[in-house]
């Protein structure tokens, strides 16, 4: 099966949209306390995409071998997973490690992308929630 996920974070919370032959299903969540203002918003990014992969495949959405198109509108992310850039910050060091060990344990098939942030729909559902979190 093939998937593209799209995924967005900040210092309160993360977001993640998984699009499978047409239907989305999205995911917001609040970051727990030991996160949340605590992390930058590329950590952020890195919690959203671990959790929402291990969500994804939790709720039977990703299954063993499947194709997934990753698209991430951080440069440096991307440049991250696309070209084994070094980084030297050890909380996403630890999430990339967690990130590749569901990809190998599963078999998963996956394609990073690069998008404009306009073009991310995690964003998207994260500014909504912020939105509609300020008004209630």
């Amino acid at each position: 099966m093939n998937h593209v996920f799209y995924l967005d974070g900040n210092a309160k919370k993360v977001s993640w949209g998984i699009q499978t032959e047409g239907v989305i299903v999205e995911q917001s969540r609040e970051h727990v306390e030991i996160y949340k203002d605590k992390i930058s918003e590329l950590q952020s990014k890195y919690v959203s995409l671990h959790i929402g992969l291990f969500w994804g495949i939790g709720v039977f959405i990703i299954k063993n071998k499947d194709h997934i198109k990753i698209r991430l509108d951080d440069k440096t992310m991307f440049e991250q997973f696309t070209t084994d850039k070094i980084i030297k910050d050890e909380f996403i060091e630890k999430r990339i490690k967690f990130i590749n060990q569901l990809i190998i344990q599963r078999k998963l098939n996956v394609e990073f992308e690069y998008i404009q942030q306009e073009n991310n729909l995690a964003k998207k559902i994260l500014d909504a929630k912020e939105i509609k979190t300020k008004n209630d």
